[in-house]
């Protein structure tokens, strides 16, 4: 029994910071459109900071907690996209930008949160103690991750479109056309890559290169500057 307690806890651990990460990483998308003119999200009732309203059951919920049970060391998924229409927005391109960075921005503000609530560890009960710690500690790198992963410059990840907004047009139109199959790449760089790179002897674990120690490097100075020890 203990042993199935400690499990779902550690389910509960992983999946509460995800499912609010993941969530409110869309809900920001369409609150920052709507700021820009397009009411889309709001019009399909999807204006929301209720994670509920955008939760996916397969990508928000049942994938983070398989990935965790199988101790994979990338915990991902995604939430139902929030509507956008660019053309709406007062200054598509321009716009398109800041409603692309909404999403990491809100990962970013949830990490600073997460590490800020370290602090108030001491003022738990004991028994609870473990379960707050590892779900703030889950909380601070699964948003930092989730942040750097979206700013691939890829679409149709956030970094993809804030590229295509900053590009030279005949640059951003190249780009956008790859959004139809952007995501089949990033699996291929982050699945298939490595797989093959196993079968040849080779380190072909792109993601391992570089998401992780930006990863790494981040939560270290999101630590630093909330002057909590992660040590």
């Amino acid at each position: 029994m203990d042993n199935e307690l400690s499990t779902v806890a550690s389910v509960l651990a992983i999946a509460i910071p995800a499912i609010l990460a993941i969530t409110l990483h869309e809900a920001a998308h369409g609150f920052a459109a709507l700021a820009f003119g397009d009411p889309t999200a709001k019009e399909s009732g999807r204006l929301s900071l209720n994670p509920f309203r955008h939760i996916d059951p397969f990508g928000t919920i049942l994938l983070p907690a398989m990935l965790k049970l199988a101790g994979s060391p990338f915990v991902f998924g995604w939430a139902k996209p929030v509507p956008v229409d660019f053309g709406r927005l007062r200054n598509p391109r321009r716009d398109m930008v800041w409603v692309a960075l909404a999403g990491p921005g809100m990962n970013i503000a949830l990490a600073i949160i997460s590490a800020l609530l370290l602090h108030t560890l001491p003022l738990w009960p004991p028994e609870t103690l473990p379960f707050v710690q590892e779900v703030l500690g889950n909380s601070l790198v699964i948003n930092v991750l989730l942040a750097v992963f979206n700013m691939i410059p890829l679409p149709p990840l956030d970094g993809g479109r804030v590229a295509v907004g900053l590009l030279p047009l005949p640059l951003a139109r190249g780009l956008a056309r790859t959004e139809k199959y952007g995501i089949l790449l990033v699996i291929a760089v982050l699945v298939a890559l490595p797989w093959l790179g196993s079968k040849i002897g080779i380190d072909l674990d792109i993601f391992a290169w570089t998401i992780l120690p930006l990863t790494g490097h981040l939560i270290d100075l999101i630590a630093g500057l909330a002057g909590i020890n992660l040590g």
